[in-house]
């Protein structure tokens, strides 16, 4: 059966006046039921004839991801392992920011794959392997986990304002899910994000990259963690198969709207990219792009090789980089007691055996 999180509005509009012969301001209240009011059932949406509803219960279902797991953490960061229509598991995380009005904002983390296939040597999940992308509806599926997780069922005044695509996967190899997930999130007749409130975080895939700029549905962040050719390809062999040059002088011609700057992740990782030669190295490499640093603490992992580096360092990197006008935030882990900050993401727990 056909489930419905995975059609956008104009698939659900055409699929509804084809199998079912309805209008497509039929198809439009069925969309606004299922991604504004997370309707999961057809008897839920009143608004529509009971024959409608019988038809379309017959024909089609709306499947979100099943929570396996929840886990919060100290800082009220809150992990949800997720299992698919095939079993599979996928981690996303809810980041807490700042309260206005008496009202916390959250941020969510998605994932876009299922594992990852860039096998970064500091990324847990690179070191899972690639199963397989994610649908439209799984990637999707998660913001409304979230929402109903916080009660979060206001349009107007919504609690989950940023989506990042920042959790497993590399959202570039994944493009056509990822393009489809952009035009629904960006629809305002559905989850209504505007664009500055969503960012795509690639390691630097030059296939998509283009396409994904000029099609303003996101800003974007680009996980850089190497200043030099040599240390990116020892750390990030795979994303070193594009040159640095080459992705640096691609994001110097990116198309960037008004006041909008590329993100650049960098992880400092101790005695490894966190001394003064690479900041001078990183100072040259992202001189010239409109954009700003966030540098980002090592989250360790088990059996991992790398260290946090020591505070001292972090603090002398982001000083010489001020010192030459480059914006550099050092940014706050949240999550790591529950393994839900960056680069910690892993779905580790997977299914028992059936028992005949």
């Amino acid at each position: 059966m056909m489930n419905l999180l995975n059609l956008t509005l104009p698939e659900l509009e055409a699929w509804m006046q084809t199998e079912l012969g309805e209008p497509k301001f039929r198809a439009l209240q069925v969309w606004q039921w299922i991604w504004q009011r997370m309707a999961r059932d057809f008897e839920a949406m009143t608004n529509i004839s009971k024959a409608c509803r019988q038809r379309l219960a017959a024909e089609a279902e709306i499947i979100w991801p099943e929570v396996v797991t929840v886990e919060k953490s100290t800082d009220d960061t809150t992990k949800f392992l997720l299992r698919l229509e095939d079993g599979a598991l996928v981690e996303t995380v809810l980041i807490p920011s700042d309260s206005r009005e008496g009202v916390r904002r959250w941020t969510q983390c998605l994932s876009s794959q299922v594992g990852c296939a860039m096998a970064c040597t500091f990324c847990s999940t690179g070191q899972m392997g690639f199963e397989r992308n994610m649908t439209m509806g799984e990637i999707l599926g998660q913001i409304l986990v979230a929402r109903e997780h916080l009660g979060d069922d206001r349009p107007d005044w919504p609690m989950l304002r940023n989506v990042v695509f920042m959790g497993m996967g590399e959202p570039l190899l994944n493009m056509r899910e990822l393009m489809r997930s952009l035009e629904n999130l960006n629809n305002d007749k559905g989850l209504n994000f505007s664009p500055r409130r969503i960012t795509v975080s690639t390691c630097g895939i030059e296939k998509g990259l283009r396409e994904l700029g000029e099609s303003g549905l996101a800003y974007l962040a680009v996980s850089l963690h190497a200043p030099n050719q040599e240390l990116r390809a020892r750390i990030m062999p795979k994303a070193a198969r594009w040159p640095l040059d080459k992705l640096a002088a691609a994001l110097q011609s990116y198309p960037l709207k008004t006041r909008e700057r590329i993100t650049f992740e960098y992880l400092m990782l101790g005695g490894v990219n966190d001394g003064l030669d690479q900041a001078r190295e990183l100072a040259k490499l992202v001189g010239d792009v409109r954009g700003k640093l966030n540098l980002i603490i090592y989250n360790p992992a088990e059996g991992s090789p790398y260290a946090a580096p020591a505070e001292a360092r972090v603090l002398a990197f982001e000083k010489f980089l001020w010192d030459r006008k480059i914006t550099a935030i050092i940014r706050k882990s949240k999550g790591q007691d529950i393994k839900a900050a960056c680069g910690q993401l892993k779905a580790a727990r997977r299914e028992e055996p059936e028992q005949n």
